[in-house]
């Protein structure tokens, strides 16, 4: 044990913030309570120590810390009672110093030999910046009297993380230094100021509340008696961890700064500073591994395999077979015979490496990718290094999965910005595009070009079932409920005339009686803001008024009022009904198709894409270029037109039996367009959709457009009809291959026998239209 004063701080700093003095009382008085509380043998030793104090006269006594070699044998009985017995002093890093810690006069052979050794090179790590060694003795103090004189505690604890180069590994440690003061007595000397908490909260965890506090409580009227117990733990290994878990979390800094500071922390766990590490997670493009060369630039393989100009190619098939079985594989020295069995390590071998191990990372039992244990010279035991890193493998695990996370974030970023968002048989060609993009990209460049995303020799089907007469109908919805509320308004003056006689009241009925035949014909959008202008501007006020200043007609004019909710008004009631019967079909046909096309999708993958109208329309592509990797044939576009006529038979169906389930009568068309040309598409990025590519093709897009409304030639009759599907087609060849399924459709009493072929009307800039026509069998029970 050691009695040599050791000044704290580094340099010679007059630190004169309180009164304070060195005193074995408050010790002393500790020792006095556990004598009446403690019921063990301990009790005699601390009888023993007491009397020992008393004896020498050691109470009351102020002491000067270069004077403790003459109060030794006090000062071990200290450390025994405040130690546990079978602690080696040499090893054990404790300390006694002044109230407020500034001299250290009693020390273990370790703490002291520790401080000698090491004082100059410690730094405080969570330290405020720029704290000067006095500032963090007053906010000790003033933690202190807040605590002791007003019971207000801070979350600032007497402990200081403090960090070191250690020169053997030249690798840092780190050290967690504890001040207690459970043997520190504050005296008053002077007034104690009144406080509340809600005065000095505001201070209490605030570094820079220091100079208030002081004019708030003068250090004059306190003064510190009694000693510290200083205690110092090697907290490297935790401190590492936590490191990494903060990195985690936090993530302030960028990914190359994140992995560089785990990788640091790595070491530090190893305390081997020849001993390196690589991080590489494994990406993948369509199941397909790729080296991004963000995410996989801590990756020593990765980044010495492009400075030696191997192929890519080479490390995609290798990444490929090794996560088939991945397992750890390591080289305790790499030769000649073994850079000609693997030859990946020749690479490492050119870049001077000695050591080199994989071991696969897991997370949440998937392989997220590879660790990468390397080192300038051999290393003989990688079991025993393993060993050490075992509590770190689940946080590299998540860091290598946040790194794919963030990867896919990017691809799938790119495509919702520069597309839209997909179905899985197009996803992969956009995968590769945005992977293609992230590639070549500058990374100060903005606004980069993207490449088109192009489907070629797709064959197209269109279809469209309307709402018959939408327009009609919501034009007879919108008159049945103004003539409701004309009339409702008309009820409520005549009422409000009964009691309240205003020649005003005769002209307000005379313009609902006008606008009353105005609106039992058609109706304009213009001659709809009209009405709702004097309803708002004249009408509403005029009854408002009544309904404030006349309580007896309240109810009455509340009907009109209540009335005027489009959730729940009587004057919506027609409008809600129809839309809610649009909802109901559309609604009823989408959920149909969904279900209904993965029937499709199961035979051959299209690209299927559904258009919101009055009713439903539909886009479906397919062709060999939207899934490359199966074959295609004629025959899965012939039975995809199958499944188009029987699944629009079927929706015929299904909104013919929703009659009685909507509130307004309802009935729905059904169209087919039939194109036998393959066409080419492409991603529209403006847009976020696909559209044709070419003139020609765009013909295609031009009739699909202007059929909907079709009549048939020398007739006034539209072409769509309820019960009926129509199929367009220009060629001969297509009605023969429609007339083959219709009749199939027949036999199974799917369609009825009533089929018709139409020669329709010229649209513009479109002849040679024909059409089939045939009735849905209502009565077929599936």
């Amino acid at each position: 044990m050691h009695t040599e004063v050791i000044n704290i701080s580094k340099n010679d700093c007059d630190v004169c913030q309180v009164d304070s003095c060195l005193s074995f009382d408050p010790f002393v008085e500790h020792l006095q309570e556990r004598v009446k509380t403690e019921k063990t043998l301990k009790t005699e030793f601390y009888k023993y120590v007491l009397n020992k104090f008393e004896t020498d006269v050691c109470i009351d006594l102020e002491i000067h810390p270069e004077y403790a070699e003459r109060y030794r044998s006090m000062l071990e009985l200290i450390y025994s009672i405040l130690t546990p017995p079978i602690l080696n002093e040499k090893e054990f890093f404790w300390a006694l110093s002044t109230p407020v810690p500034e001299k250290i006069f009693f020390s273990t052979d370790a703490f002291f030999d520790f401080h000698s050794s090491h004082h100059s090179g410690l730094y405080a790590v969570n330290m405020p910046n720029k704290e000067l060694f006095d500032q963090r003795q007053r906010r000790f103090i003033f933690n202190l009297i807040l605590e002791r004189m007003y019971g207000f505690s801070t979350i600032l604890k007497n402990e200081l993380l403090y960090s070191y180069i250690d020169p053997e590994t030249n690798l840092s440690r780190f050290y967690n230094i504890h001040t207690s003061t459970d043997f520190i007595k504050i005296k008053l000397t002077g007034e104690l100021p009144p406080l509340t908490f809600e005065d000095i909260e505001p201070y209490l965890n605030d570094f820079a509340g220091i100079e208030i506090l002081e004019r708030i409580l003068p250090l004059s009227n306190f003064k510190f008696e009694g000693f510290t117990v200083i205690t110092l733990t090697d907290v490297t290994l935790a401190h590492a961890m936590e490191s990494i878990r903060d990195e985690l979390v936090n993530h302030s800094n960028n990914e190359t700064e994140q992995y560089e500071n785990i990788v640091r922390s790595l070491k530090t766990l190893t305390e081997d500073s020849s001993v390196e590490f690589g991080l590489m997670p494994f990406l993948t493009i369509n199941n397909k591994p790729v080296f991004d060369n963000d995410e996989c630039s801590q990756s020593i393989l990765i980044s010495t395999a492009r400075k030696f100009s191997l192929a890519e190619e080479t490390f995609t098939t290798m990444a490929g077979e090794y996560n088939l079985n991945p397992k750890p594989v390591f080289f305790n020295s790499i030769t000649e015979e073994k850079v000609i069995k693997f030859p990946f390590l020749k690479v490492l071998k050119q870049a001077g490496i000695k050591s080199y191990g994989i071991f696969p990372v897991y997370y949440n039992k998937k392989n997220v990718g590879i660790m990468e244990v390397y080192s300038y010279k051999e290393i003989a035991i990688y079991e025993r290094l393993l060993s050490k890193l075992q509590n770190a493998i689940p946080l590299v695990a998540q860091l290598l999965q946040n790194s794919i996370d963030q990867f896919d974030e990017r691809i799938e970023k790119i495509i919702k910005d520069k597309f839209t968002s997909l179905q899985p048989s197009v996803q992969w060609k956009f995968n590769e595009v945005a992977w293609q993009y992230l590639q070549r990209g500058d990374k100060k460049r903005k606004n980069k070009e993207i490449q088109t995303v192009v489907f070629n020799n797709v064959y197209p089907l269109f279809g469209a079932v309307d709402i018959r007469n939408s327009t009609i109908e919501r034009n007879s919805a919108l008159q049945d409920d103004l003539k409701a509320l004309l009339t409702l308004v008309m009820k409520t003056l005549s009422t409000l005339k009964k009691h309240i006689h205003l020649r005003l009241i005769d002209n307000l009925i005379f313009k609902c009686e006008e606008w009353q035949q105005k609106v039992s014909g058609f109706i304009t959008t213009n001659d709809e803001l009209t009405l709702d202008s004097f309803l708002r501007d004249e009408m509403n006020p005029f009854l408002n008024h009544f309904r404030q200043n006349y309580p007896e007609e309240k109810p009455v004019i509340d009907k009109y009022f209540d009335a005027l909710s489009e959730e729940t008004g009587i004057i919506f009631t027609n409008r809600r009904n129809l839309e809610n019967s649009m909802q109901l079909i559309n609604t009823s046909i989408n959920h149909y198709l969904e279900v209904a096309q993965d029937e499709v999708q199961d035979s051959f993958p299209c690209y299927f894409e559904k258009f919101r109208t009055d009713g439903v329309e539909y886009d479906i592509y397919i062709g060999q270029s939207i899934a490359p990797n199966r074959v295609f044939d004629l025959l899965y576009l012939k039975n995809i037109r199958l499944w188009q006529l029987r699944s629009m038979a079927e929706i015929a169906r299904l909104t013919n039996s929703l009659v009685d389930q909507i509130s307004r009568p309802l009935e729905t068309t059904q169209l087919i367009f039939i194109h036998s040309n393959a066409i080419d598409i492409s991603f529209r990025n403006d847009e976020r959709r696909f559209d044709v590519e070419g003139a020609y093709n765009i013909r295609y897009e031009i009739v699909k457009k202007r059929i909907d409304k079709v009549l048939i030639a020398g007739t006034g009759e539209r072409l769509t009809q309820p019960g009926k599907i129509a199929l367009v087609y220009f060629n001969q060849s297509e009605a023969v291959e429609y007339y083959e399924y219709i009749k199939y459709l027949q036999e199974r009493h799917i369609l009825n026998n009533d089929l018709e072929y139409l020669e329709l009307e010229e649209l513009q800039g479109v002849t040679g239209l024909k059409a089939l026509r045939v009735g849905v069998n209502y009565e077929f029970k599936s």
